[in-house]
């Protein structure tokens, strides 16, 4: 079976499923939230349009099949101030184990902020006790390249979500696949993120006592109970991507990227975006997230990136910013090193 074959084949099951998926309109059921925010300062001031670049270590987390692709040994660190005054921070690293295989690890965390007191109608100045929550996914990734033009590749990934003391965690596994073809540098690349099982809260403060006949005497008034809570889907993600160089020598080199992208619990859309690479030194960027969704607070993305040259290894700073409406602006900056 040729490359072609097998694009065309994962390709199309990847819209088959999204289509069977999303059949019915599940805007805002799912759980896990976290893993839909967006890592990497050059990715997302491209406004997320990233499935066909992934040229960085954030290829782990948009497109596993790309790392490959890299060919070369890499550190990463993302930090957002991300919303509510909550803070997002993404951590990934590959290393290159032959000149065809590579294999990644990342850490996917948001912390939604300092501990906040525990109150009750009865005790409301707080009980003496504290509470924090957190969400934390871990991935592991493998990509080999099949052909000089074609690589494919996947991560398996632990999440877990914790308030106060009730938790709950899933695995799930991602895919991807990166195209390089013969027309210009065009790159077409297609993943599928959190594909897996559903989430559901447990935890020791569920656990009551109750009195299931408090109009009888002489009953149990301290039957210990478990307050049952639904379980939710993680979201569920299908996204395909087209990039090429439009303008490509030593001193520029301009590329366009775009994205659509259907999740299971929002409405389909188009993630675009580009990015001016001057001197192989600075890096100007700008892009815009979910067009054509209604009611979106996303919207305009830009950034900039400086790569550093060391001896043996290469430093990139990148910056990125992103509109959010009413919500306010979030702002992210990442460190790579490339060896």
């Amino acid at each position: 079976m040729n490359t072609k074959n097998l694009i065309c084949i994962f390709v199309v099951s990847l819209l088959a499923c999204s289509q069977n998926i999303v059949a019915q309109d599940k805007v805002g059921t799912s759980s896990a939230q976290f893993l839909q925010i967006p890592v990497g300062g050059k990715a997302i001031s491209m406004g997320g349009a990233f499935t066909a670049v992934s040229d960085d270590p954030a290829a782990l987390y948009w497109n596993p099949g790309a790392i490959s692709r890299i060919g070369k040994n890499c550190a990463y660190v993302s930090n957002t101030n991300w919303l509510v005054g909550s803070n997002h921070v993404w951590i990934g690293a590959q290393v290159m184990v032959t000149g065809h295989d590579a294999i990644g690890i990342s850490l996917n965390n948001l912390d939604y902020g300092a501990s906040e007191k525990v109150t009750t109608v009865e005790q409301s100045d707080g009980t003496g006790e504290y509470w924090e929550a957190q969400d934390v996914a871990i991935a592991l990734t493998y990509a080999r390249n099949i052909t000089d033009r074609f690589s494919i590749g996947g991560s398996i990934k632990y999440i877990s979500e914790e308030i106060w003391h009730e938790t709950s965690s899933q695995f799930a596994l991602d895919l991807g696949l990166l195209f390089i073809t013969q027309f210009n540098g065009l790159r077409i690349g297609a993943s599928m993120r959190n594909f897996g099982g559903e989430l559901k809260m447990e935890g020791r403060d569920l656990m009551k006592r109750i009195d299931l006949d408090p109009e009888s005497e002489g009953n149990n008034e301290t039957i210990v109970a478990n307050l049952k809570t639904d379980e939710w889907p993680i979201p569920l993600t299908f996204s395909v991507g087209a990039a090429m160089p439009i303008i490509n020598s030593k001193m520029l080199k301009l590329t366009i990227a775009a994205d659509a992208v259907r999740p299971t619990d929002n409405s389909e859309t188009i993630n675009v975006g580009g990015e001016l690479f001057l001197y192989n030194l600075l890096s100007m960027r700008a892009g815009y997230q979910t067009l054509f969704r209604d009611d979106s607070e996303q919207g305009l993305t830009f950034g900039m990136g400086l790569k550093i040259p060391v001896p043996y290894a290469d430093i990139i700073v990148d910056y990125s910013y992103q509109q959010f409406g009413i919500l306010g602006d979030v702002q992210t900056t990442a460190l790579s090193i490339g060896f």
